[in-house]
């Protein structure tokens, strides 16, 4: 392996690797990296990139790290993989990012190669072996030692391959190929676009999280999902395995808070438990209290061994009260054979009577609660859709809760977990886009009065990934509404996504249509316009469902020396006086305010945390090193909202 030196990395073109003397012609694929990039960014290493585990919400003691350097090549799409790469990228970072060191254009007729040599730490030893990836944009085929192990389509959620039976003793070689037809294609990928400019954005290809290796037994534990119910004072599970089971296996589930545990119970493999938190301290952004979870896999002593007609006996006990109490009195034998931690909230999201008469409002913990959030596009000038590490992702969020924010609007785009994990642990409500896609001319304006008209393939795509997002993000509390569709980009048929996505997690809102055409009037949580006027408009008055302002804002300052091109300055509004910028940002943040108190406005979301690209509207520069005025500026005009009679 070629010795990775960090200033070529740096220079967004080329291989990352040395070797000639001179430097090599400019490609013509070379993707533009900017004219800045963040502190963060300027101390990432091979050794040190994306280091934190990956998954915080099924964790084990195990695994291993395969990020940093791989080898890469870009080919045609009739190629097979190439016997000489083109040189080395650094994973998790996009082909087109100036992280990644390579910088380069994916177009829809190109693949991309990817490959490295692992190795099994030898303590695996008669354990199943998982290849995960956090996510590959947008179709990875994966090879191990010359053998195809999967396929999978998306390019925003966590896939996994099990890969023992292709592992062979020492050095293993996985190989990836990607494709990714970015704006050319219908598929969900949010704001990529072959041709970046204004609120569009360079094209993300590839891998773009972490991918790592874990053993599990040959049944493991596979999803934890908890459900908090607070007006019960319980904590709903379901623990689901990998595979069905036998009678003689069972997972014990237990709550933990402080080191003790305060519940725990067993239930048969595969099914349901329900567990009392009495007492339960609430979860809120004021006080973002967790409990702990922890699943095991375990083998009990036979509960139906000696019963006349034993399987029988068995079958009819089935999912039933009976079956219940059978296994939660059973004798576990031996020690776990998997063993997962999780956390969760003892929160509440809902909507009902607020404080103006007759206005539906947000309630959380049965209380009404303003969301007040930004619209948070998650980019980074030296990662683009990676963040340069989890620290500068969690400063994102340290600053808006400084200034006065409590909920983030997360804009087509879908996070690593850890974004999840550190939003629930500081505190901060989160609005969960599904990534937009369909073609230009699927969508829908402004002026529109109808949805679009997608094939059936399209819309499966699109119901597929919008499943894995909810199915891969729920166990987080801080996500609080899914919002479906943005200003009608591929919008359609809202209304069915909307109840879709209802039956999937019945515990949190949905948003289904934010901006623009509302199509779901009788299913929708709540009604969201966008109003970037000087001062915004409001909202009209539903008796059913709450009102929010989805965006608004748009004001933008541009920072000499923090710009990601000079010739690009793009927002709503433009001013490059400090004091007509605070200005401005209370105007319409004054009304805000006035629609809470008068009109029963619910929740506002400011466009945007920062600036991304050649968009200027951010309250923090686009490497984050200036803050357009201080957090505590805002949290001031902010303090209303919260300081309001009741």
């Amino acid at each position: 392996m070629r010795k990775f030196i960090l200033p070529l990395l740096l220079s967004g073109a080329g291989s990352a690797g040395v070797g000639a003397q001179s430097a090599p012609p400019p490609r013509t694929d070379s993707v533009y990296t900017g004219a800045i990039m963040t502190r963060w960014g300027k101390t990432v290493t091979p050794a040190n990139a994306w280091r934190s585990y990956p998954r915080p919400q099924l964790e084990r003691a195990k695994w291993q790290n395969l990020n940093g350097l791989w080898d890469y090549a870009i080919t045609k799409a009739a190629a097979p993989l190439p016997p000489r790469m083109d040189g080395q990228i650094l994973v998790p970072f996009a082909v087109e990012s100036r992280l990644s060191g390579v910088a380069r254009t994916l177009l829809p007729e190109d693949r991309l190669w990817y490959r490295r040599h692992f190795t099994v730490p030898a303590d695996w030893t008669g354990q199943h072996v998982l290849l995960n990836f956090g996510a590959v944009d947008h179709v990875a085929h994966v090879w191990v030692n010359g053998a195809i192990v999967g396929t999978h389509v998306g390019g925003s959620d966590p896939f996994s391959f099990d890969i023992t039976d292709f592992l062979k003793p020492g050095e293993n070689i996985v190989a990836v190929q990607v494709a990714d037809p970015t704006s050319a294609g219908s598929q969900p990928r949010g704001k990529q676009s072959l041709a970046p400019e204004g609120i569009w954005y360079t094209a993300v290809s590839g891998i773009w999280q972490t991918v790592w290796i874990e053993p599990v037994p040959a049944l493991h534990i596979a999803d934890v999902r908890v459900t908090p119910d607070i007006d019960r004072g319980r904590a709903e599970v379901d623990v689901a395995l990998s595979a069905s089971a036998s009678d003689t296996d069972a997972v014990r589930v237990s709550v933990r808070s402080g080191g003790k545990t305060i519940a725990s119970t067993i239930v048969r493999a595969n099914r349901h438990a329900s567990l009392s938190v009495p007492g339960a301290h609430l979860w809120s952004p004021e006080d973002p209290f967790v409990y702990d979870i922890v699943a095991e896999l375990v083998r009990i002593q036979d509960p139906y061994a000696g019963r006349a007609e034993r399987d029988r006996a068995a079958y009819d006990a089935r999912f039933t009260q009976r079956e219940g109490v059978t296994f939660a009195a059973a004798q576990v034998t031996g020690v776990p054979r998997d063993r997962v931690t999780g956390y969760f909230a003892m929160r509440k999201i809902s909507v009902g009577p607020g404080k103006v008469i007759g206005q539906p409002a947000l309630l959380l913990n049965n209380k009404p609660y303003f969301h007040n959030g930004t619209l948070d596009q998650g980019w980074w000038p030296d990662g683009l859709l990676t963040p340069p590490s989890e620290v500068a992702m969690r400063s994102d969020l340290e600053f808006l809760k400084k200034a006065g924010f409590n909920m983030v609007r997360k804009h087509i785009k879908v996070e690593p977990a850890r974004y999840y994990y550190d939003a629930d642990h500081l505190g901060m409500l989160i609005w969960q886009d599904m990534p937009a896609g369909g073609g230009e001319d699927q969508f829908v304006a402004g002026t529109s009065q109808s949805q679009a008209v997608l094939s059936s393939d399209v819309m499966a795509e699109q119901q597929n990934e919008l499943a894995h997002m909810i199915g891969s993000l729920r166990a987080f509390p801080s996500i609080v509404l899914w919002v479906v569709n943005n200003e009608g980009w591929g919008q359609y048929d809202s209304a069915t996504l909307a109840r879709y996505v209802k039956g999937l997690d019945p515990s949190r809102l949905v948003d289904a249509d934010s901006g623009w055409l509302d199509a779901a009037p009788g299913v929708s949580d709540v009604f969201d316009i966008h109003t970037y006027e000087d001062v915004p408009h409001t909202p009209t008055h539903q008796s059913d469902r709450a009102i929010v302002l989805g965006e608004y804002g748009g004001v933008g300052r541009p920072i000499d020396g923090h710009l990601w091109r000079e010739d690009k300055r793009w927002s709503y509004q433009v001013t490059s006086d400090p004091k007509d910028y605070v200005a401005r940002y209370k105007r319409k943040f004054d009304e805000v305010v006035r629609q809470a108190r008068e009109n029963g406005l619910s929740a506002s979301v400011y466009t945007q945390t920062t600036d991304v690209e050649g968009e200027i509207n951010g309250l923090l520069t686009y490497d984050r090193e200036i803050a357009k005025a201080p957090p505590e500026t805002f949290a001031r005009m902010a303090s209303p909202l919260f300081d309001a009679p009741k």
